[in-house]
């Protein structure tokens, strides 16, 4: 009678023992396969690709001075039509030529300033070329010397009067950009997985940077360099 009640006893015990165990080696395959997933790379892929400007906006200014409001107003017309017949002769339209504002200066009516102050009225004519070929732009602009010769000399030299040149196609680049990024941070994480003697596995997390457009260089504002870098993470695995 007690060797049959020891032996009921020692059941549940070995029972309880063994399903410890088996938790046991549960939990450290899974703390051995979570270490794992922990081993990661994070790798940076760049992609760069030059591109023509695809829209161009050229402002355009001059100045006429006089001390009779009405004559120098009319002489502005006079040139406003001269530019607008020249910008007609290279190949512009009315939807691409907008005239500006006119600013007028009475140098008379400054509260400070010289006595002598010469002509007194100076008057700004501002237009501007809204085009979406920008070699058009690039080759009337290289002829502005016609229009010196009409006596209409154009400003050209100040900031706020330079060409600017614009990329606005960027959402047709991005997808073929994206890929190239990608493919490039591929390259590199297989590299550093190949010398950590690991295979590389499935992306973990994934960051697309902005992209950026800049001009190539100073002296091509017309040409224009997009770029972005992806920042992706992989799993590595032995």
């Amino acid at each position: 009678m007690h060797k049959s009640i020891t032996h009921i006893n020692i059941l549940p015990a070995f029972l309880l023992a063994l399903g410890l165990a088996s938790i046991g080696f549960l939990l450290h395959s899974a703390i051995v396969q979570f270490k794992a997933m922990d081993r990661t790379v994070t790798v940076k892929g760049l992609a760069e690709q030059q591109v023509p400007a695809d829209t161009a906006i050229w402002p355009i200014a001059f100045t006429e001075a006089g001390d009779k409001l009405d004559d120098v107003m009319a002489a502005v017309e006079k040139k406003q039509a001269a530019v607008v017949a020249f910008l007609k002769l290279h190949g512009f339209n009315d939807e691409e030529i907008s005239l500006g504002q006119v600013a007028v200066v009475d140098k008379k009516a400054q509260q400070y300033g010289p006595e002598q102050v010469g002509l007194r009225y100076l008057v700004t004519a501002n237009m501007s070329v809204y085009s979406q070929d920008p070699e058009k732009v690039r080759h009337a602009s290289s002829q502005i010397s016609e229009l010196a010769k009409q006596g209409i000399a154009v400003s050209g030299d100040s900031y706020s009067n330079r060409i600017e040149y614009l990329f606005t196609s960027l959402n047709d680049l991005k997808p073929q950009m994206i890929e190239q990024a990608t493919h490039n941070a591929r390259e590199v994480a297989t590299k550093f997985a190949h010398d950590s003697q690991s295979t590389l596995g499935k992306i973990k997390s994934a960051r697309q940077g902005q992209f950026s457009i800049s001009s190539r260089d100073s002296n091509s504002p017309h040409l224009k360099k997009v770029r972005v870098v992806s920042t992706i993470e992989y799993y590595l695995v032995d």
